[in-house]
């Protein structure tokens, strides 16, 4: 005879039961979707109310603990209205319907989907009001209303405040914010922001670029305009001693080579001065002495 552990009594004594009538009930709340539903294509064909799970229905994804969070029915030609009972989805992360036939309105019981960040409902022909419970789903990321036949006030607190126009697109009898019609009494919407063509921001770019290059230009001629003459002063100051050295040596080089340039002993003592008169340069020295052979071979 098997002998059962104590806590696995209790499982099933208390926690099993209780995940059977959870199973329930959300099995019960998608048999009410097939039952208020036109399914041409067969698609919930796998929806059997007999089985007490329903994670092994096709288009139903269940998490680890099999509760369902993923309801996806898109494009499949149902009509039908949305049940009530669809609020008790309550792990329910991502409900899609858009692509069908749905009519009617949609359920308020929503709002209860705390878990829900994905709802799109976009292209069927749902009609009123937009239910304000569904500003209380906080983790909504996702919103798509659009083309639909929907009427009323736009709520715009809560989630709501994060959707653009684009969530409530093509539905003529929709008014407020996120709209582009103003409600019957209600204050004024606020003007779009102007539209900016792409190219019209690139040429924007290259106009601004060019007017930074042509500012730049200037202002390195500017600086180079200033600069030269400072630049041609220094280089001047420093090449002037060194030409008036030059022009120093000369005349000494002219003057002992005038009154001696006849003299045979020129090289032993005329040589002397001009050496210590040009002491300070090795250059002019070496000059000097060309010089004196220059004019020695002229001799």
């Amino acid at each position: 005879m098997v002998v059962m552990a104590p806590w696995a009594v209790w499982f099933m004594l208390v926690i099993h039961p209780f995940l059977r009538v959870w199973a329930n009930m959300e099995g019960d709340a998608l048999h009410t979707l097939r039952t208020n539903l036109n399914d041409p294509n067969n698609v919930l064909q796998s929806w059997d109310p007999t089985l007490v799970n329903p994670c092994t229905w096709f288009h139903v994804t269940c998490n680890n603990d099999n509760s369902v969070i993923r309801v996806e029915l898109y494009s499949n030609n149902i009509s039908g209205i949305v049940p009530t009972d669809l609020g008790n989805l309550t792990n329910l992360v991502s409900l899609d319907l858009y692509l069908n036939n749905f009519s009617g309105e949609i359920p308020d019981t929503l709002g209860k989907l705390t878990k829900l960040r994905f709802l799109r409902l976009n292209n069927n022909s749902l009609s009123g009001p937009i239910p304000q419970s569904l500003t209380n789903i906080n983790a909504l990321q996702v919103l798509d209303l659009s083309n639909n036949n929907l009427s009323g006030t736009v709520p715009s607190t809560g989630s709501f405040s994060l959707f653009t126009p684009i969530s409530f697109a093509n539905n003529p009898l929709l008014c407020g914010p996120g709209t582009t019609r103003a409600c019957p009494g209600g204050p004024p919407l606020a003007p779009p922001p102007p539209f900016v063509p792409p190219t019209q921001l690139s040429s924007q770019g290259s106009s601004a670029s060019s007017t930074g290059a042509i500012a730049g230009g200037v202002a390195a001629g500017a600086a180079l305009l200033f600069a030269a003459p400072a630049i041609a002063f220094a280089w001047w100051r420093r090449r002037k001693p060194k030409s008036i050295s030059l022009m120093y040596l000369l005349k000494k080089i002219l003057k002992f080579t005038w009154v001696s340039s006849r003299d045979s002993h020129f090289g032993n003592y005329k040589s002397q001065p001009i050496i210590s008169a040009t002491r300070t340069s090795w250059g002019e020295v070496a000059l000097a002495r060309f010089t004196r052979a220059v004019l020695l071979m002229g001799l």
